[in-house]
């Protein structure tokens, strides 16, 4: 029988394993065609500049059009300092609200109706450790969010990934998945606030859930060119504290965005690992499939629950389960 991880956390290992993956590094990016969701603010935010600046027609994924619009001129200003020889960069908004998952549906039917082939899908956005609260489907907003919209935008855009071979999805996970609580997702009591629940374990229930699903996704692509990979970025300082005044109270989490600050990567470092698994000649090389890593670009195993086919199938079809209930065929 699984137990908790918690006593495996392995954190640490992000600060003694050697960089693998560099700016440097990264290839010409010239008619790729990118989804990044929650690309305007923090990893998201960084990721997009980096692949726009190679090049890259990145689509910003978000919820908010006039914050995805300021990110966008924002990029420009910056990808012309950080890449002055690079071309005008092709930044687009794409509407995205993954805590509705008729939304994300439609999402992804936003950009298919574009006719334009994805090579590359960047399963990022997330909120982190906020009050019990349920989606516009009645699910808990962190799996909600972090997963069942990602499920939704993810699998209605399979077809095209298939069409574009070889692409590439990566989902953002984080080493918090190894704190689920024993049996790793009570698929129950997933919607009812519990005694015992609080912000922190919600999260961490979906983070293992980016991680099942990654590997579930990858096992269903095996035979196609395909490549689905997991990445925990490190702690980042990245602007997800926000969500958590609720949980925590102003002065807590005051004092936690202050040693976050002093402590945390920077975006534009935590996001390497998630740049790695998207444009890194070693994926399709070396066939690298449903695995997960850590900074920067080091493959380790996740957690037990995490590894386990049976969980994994059983998350997949609760997920489409839910959205048959929820927003009909899949």
């Amino acid at each position: 029988m699984f137990t908790s991880s918690y006593s495996q956390f392995k954190y640490w290992k992000t600060y003694i394993k050697r960089n693998r993956f560099s700016y440097d590094q990264i290839p010409d990016q010239t008619g790729k065609v990118v989804i990044v969701t929650g690309a305007n603010i923090g990893l998201g935010y960084a990721t997009t500049v980096a692949l726009a600046g190679h090049g890259a027609h990145v689509f910003l994924a978000c919820r908010d059009q006039e914050r995805a619009t300021n990110a966008i001129e924002r990029a420009k200003r910056d990808i012309k300092e950080k890449y002055p020889h690079a071309a005008s960069p092709k930044l687009e908004f794409l509407e995205l609200d993954l805590n509705d998952m008729s939304k994300a549906r439609q999402a992804a039917k936003d950009f298919l109706a574009k006719n334009l082939p994805l090579h590359l899908l960047i399963c990022n956005s997330g909120i982190l450790m906020v009050p019990f609260e349920l989606s516009a489907d009645g699910i808990e907003t962190q799996f909600a969010v972090n997963h069942m919209g990602h499920f939704v935008f993810t699998t209605t855009l399979l077809d095209r990934l298939r069409a574009t071979e070889p692409s590439r999805v990566v989902i953002v996970s984080s080493i918090a998945h190894e704190a689920a609580r024993s049996g790793g997702i009570d698929f129950e009591t997933l919607n009812v606030r519990t005694k015992g629940s609080n912000a922190f374990f919600r999260y961490a229930r979906s983070k293992l859930a980016n991680v099942l699903f990654a590997k579930a996704l990858a096992r269903r692509l095996e035979q196609d060119r395909v490549y689905v990979n997991v990445a925990h970025p490190g702690y980042v300082h990245t602007g997800l504290l926000r969500h958590t005044r609720a949980a925590w109270g102003v002065a807590f989490n005051s004092i936690m965005e202050t040693i976050t600050k002093i402590i945390a990567l920077k975006p534009e470092a935590g996001c390497l690992t998630q740049l790695y698994l998207a444009i890194s000649p070693d994926i399709e090389e070396h066939d690298i499939r449903g695995r997960y890593f850590i900074p920067i670009g080091n493959e380790i195993k996740p957690s037990a629950y995490a590894r386990d086919e049976i969980l994994q199938e059983k998350l997949w079809l609760f997920s489409e389960k839910l959205v048959r209930e929820k927003i009909g065929e899949i």
